[in-house]
C-alpha cells in the first residue's frame, strides 16, 4: 500500500515511473546491467511510494511484512480462518 499521506498528484508520477521501470524490466531480461538498472529503478519508486523501507505508519504495530504468518502476531487470527476453508 502507498503512503497515503502522498499527495495525489505525487503519487501518480510515482506510480507512472514504477510503470516504467517495470516494462524496462521486462524489456531489459536479456541485458544484465540495463536489467540491473531498471530494477533499482523500480526499488526507488517502491520505497518513494512508501511500499518498501522505512514504515509510515504510526501505530507501534510491528512490521512483519517478511515474516511468516506461523512467526508472526497473526498466528492464531490464521489458525481461525483455515479452520473454516474447505479443501478445493
Amino acid at each position: 500500500m502507498s503512503d497515503p499521506d502522498l499527495d495525489e498528484d505525487e503519487r501518480q508520477r510515482l506510480v507512472d515511473n514504477l510503470m516504467s521501470a517495470r516494462r524496462d524490466v521486462k524489456q531489459f531480461k536479456t541485458d544484465p546491467k540495463k536489467l540491473k538498472t531498471a530494477r533499482a529503478k523500480v526499488h526507488a519508486a517502491k520505497v518513494a511510494l512508501g511500499e518498501r523501507g522505512p514504515v509510515w505508519w504510526t501505530d507501534k504495530a510491528p512490521d512483519e511484512n517478511k515474516k511468516m504468518v506461523k512467526n508472526s502476531s497473526y498466528k492464531e487470527w490464521w489458525i481461525k480462518q483455515t479452520r473454516h476453508m474447505s479443501p478445493d
